[in-house]
């Protein structure tokens, strides 16, 4: 049996099985965090390396590396957790480009790339309900169920930039007014989940749609210079800031992980 198919179910000393290996890491706060930090990372070093490299070997460059990524990800027997932000990480810079190109080089408006995008999620989600049963992500733990897992959080990257930028640039919000925007709009499916009872695989990828504007959003206003409405840090010191807090941020899960394992191998 191929590492991509594999499911590792394990117990613990009472003989009580616990969560099943995934290869997508459990959702909780730091999840979040760190999902909301990778958006920001993505926006502003797509950004930077646009500018320093020239838009078509950032985005060639960007595109070997994500499917590197990719490729270690689906290697991998469970969730790993250097190889799976790094992975978001790259998708975050590809996915931002794929909706800056659509907007800049093609000059398609960013209302229309942004229902675009949405309606291939739409499209992403209904085939992969229909050949993987479920969408919750506790269950991807390799084969069809990773490549639409992977397939899904893509279009959200593109679709959450197309969005960010249709409410800050388009619609000339800013920067700031659009992330207090976004950061409003993701408590709602939690209150919903929790209030109203929706489901939390709809709330799940509701709120992981809206990460993309909200960290993206936020980095901006802080890269940008004050004629754009930010505070001028510049692209390039965001970007390494950001970077230096998701690498600590994944070390630190990589310990965590390392320390649960040998916890119930004891």
């Amino acid at each position: 049996m191929s590492a991509t198919t594999t499911t590792v179910t394990e117990r613990r000393p009472d003989g009580a099985p616990v969560r099943p290996w995934s290869k997508v890491p459990e959702v909780t706060a730091g999840f979040w965090t760190v999902k909301v930090l990778t958006t920001g990372l993505g926006e502003t070093a797509s950004d930077w390396l646009a500018r320093t490299l020239g838009p078509v070997p950032a985005v060639a460059g960007a595109a070997v590396l994500l499917a590197a990524a990719l490729l270690a990800q689906a290697r991998a027997d469970r969730y790993r957790p250097a190889v799976y932000w790094t992975a978001v990480v790259l998708v975050s810079v590809f996915g931002t480009m794929a909706a800056d190109v659509a907007h800049v080089a093609l000059g398609v408006p960013y209302a229309v790339s942004a229902a675009v995008f949405a309606l291939v999620l739409a499209a992403v989600f209904a085939l992969w309900r229909r050949t993987g049963g479920t969408l919750a992500v506790a269950e991807v733990r390799g084969g069809r169920r990773e490549v639409w897992y992977w397939a899904a959080v893509l279009t959200t990257f593109a679709l959450g930039t197309a969005v960010g930028d249709l409410t800050a640039a388009t619609l000339g919000w800013g920067y700031l007014a659009s992330g207090g925007l976004f950061a409003a709009l993701i408590a709602v499916p939690a209150l919903g989940h929790r209030a109203f009872g929706l489901p939390p695989v709809p709330a799940f990828w509701w709120a992981y749609v809206l990460t993309r504007p909200l960290g993206a959003s936020f980095a901006d206003w802080a890269g940008v210079g004050p004629a754009r409405g930010g505070l001028g840090l510049g692209t390039g010191p965001v970007s390494l800031v950001l970077g230096a807090v998701v690498a600590g941020a994944v070390l630190r899960a990589v310990l965590v992980e390392r320390r649960a394992r040998s916890g119930r191998a004891s």
